[in-house]
């Protein structure tokens, strides 16, 4: 079985080198993803798969059906882009102006694809049934994964191995990452409105003045990472944007603040964010004024269950050799496969893209973010080999 997917993965990659080149090139954002859906429905039908129904909207669930019909697993792939305008010089760039797959959507739903033809050609030697899901919004809160569960053709569905992958830059081409537990974080925004008494620079003692009360949250809300948290627990509160209508001699009446919280603990997080908010609203009025604090509750923290990922691991392992196989550090990105972490048996790995030999070496989620395509070869024949060995021992 393992070389007959490493031949079919290698007969037809070029074949999903240009599906990936087409999704490139017609990027949908989250929850738009209608031209998208339309795309993958003709690419499964094309490769002989017709059970499939619709979910979140513009996600698809597809069913590829084993001999016995029982021990399923399940595969799944994002499918929309991000509100970013590409800077490539591509054949293929992106014609939606202003969006683009920058976070390698476009290839997760190509290898996926690929994955999809090889064990439909190997279906009469497939034991058990395949799942495949092609999830829309991952990008945006509040997640389409959180969508995807509460939908009733998933919920039949029941318990079942849930298996991921994401591309990653900063792993060399050939290479596939793996992390038994805790491996990505919560995601958590925070919108908080700092309220004062605006007026003249020169007469400070006639306002209240945000801008001051703002810094000091900022410095102040630092601790309950460095002498709140357990050095164990690894948390990260950042704060991207700080907005104060003022002029050099003019105090507003009030800063906008912006920023998130991550942890991979989930009790850490709600006793958290409770901590953030006393602070937050204490050290104004401490100062005179007011702060509102506004949290936007994100993902869950991903949990890799340990059993699979080892199985899969050692799988990989068999597929790609040792030397191709290596262990990941905890991600305080977020990602919305998390939710399904939560409920279900899952494994989350990492697909190698970068190769700074030909200069592919941009991070995710920025203008000038492509992949080694060579990865997609790798990335179908793999995902199809774990499908078949996922109940392995």
């Amino acid at each position: 079985m393992k070389k007959k997917i490493a031949q079919l993965a290698k007969k037809y990659a070029s074949d999903f080198v240009a599906v990936r080149r087409y999704l490139h090139q017609h990027p949908e954002l989250s929850f738009q993803e209608q031209a998208t859906c339309t795309f993958i429905k003709e690419q499964l039908q094309a490769i002989g798969i017709t059970d499939w129904v619709s979910v979140a909207g513009t996600g698809l669930l597809a069913t590829i059906q084993g001999k016995k019909s029982k021990n399923p697993v399940l595969l799944r792939c994002d499918i929309d882009a991000l509100p970013i305008h590409e800077k490539n010089n591509l054949s293929y760039i992106s014609t939606n102006d202003g969006v683009m797959h920058a976070c390698g959507h476009d290839a997760h739903t190509a290898s996926l694809l690929l994955c999809a033809k090889i064990l439909f050609e190997l279906k009469d030697d497939l034991e058990n049934d395949i799942i495949l899901l092609f999830q829309p919004g991952e990008e945006v809160m509040p997640g389409g994964a959180s969508l995807v569960i509460k939908e009733k053709a998933y919920q039949k569905l029941g318990s079942l191995p849930h298996i991921g992958q994401h591309v990653r830059p900063d792993i060399p081409v050939g290479k596939v990452g793996f992390r038994s537990g805790k491996f990505m974080a919560s995601m958590d925004e925070l919108f908080l409105t700092v309220k004062g008494k605006g007026g003249h620079a020169a007469m400070p003692e006639n306002t209240i003045d945000p801008v001051l009360i703002a810094s000091h949250i900022i410095v102040a809300a630092q601790q309950l990472v460095s002498r709140r948290a357990s050095p164990k627990t690894p948390s990260v509160l950042s704060f991207g944007k700080v907005q104060a209508d003022g002029a050099i001699n003019v105090i507003p009446d009030e800063v906008h603040i912006e920023g998130t919280f991550r942890t991979l603990d989930e009790t850490w997080r709600k006793e958290a964010l409770l901590k953030l908010e006393k602070l937050v609203t204490a050290m104004a009025e401490g100062m005179g004024g007011t702060c509102d604090l506004k949290i936007n509750h994100g993902y869950p923290h991903l949990n890799n269950d340990s059993r699979l990922t080892e199985t899969l691991r050692a799988q990989a392992v068999s597929y790609l050799g040792e030397g191709n196989i290596i262990d990941l550090d905890p991600w305080m990105a977020a990602e919305d496969f998390a939710y399904y972490s939560q409920k279900n048996p899952a494994s989350f790995y990492m697909l190698g893209v970068g190769n700074i030999e030909k200069g592919i070496t941009s991070g995710l989620h920025t203008p000038t973010f492509n992949i080694d395509e060579s990865a997609l070869e790798i990335g179908g024949g793999l995902m199809a080999w774990l499908a078949v060995n996922v109940y392995s021992n």
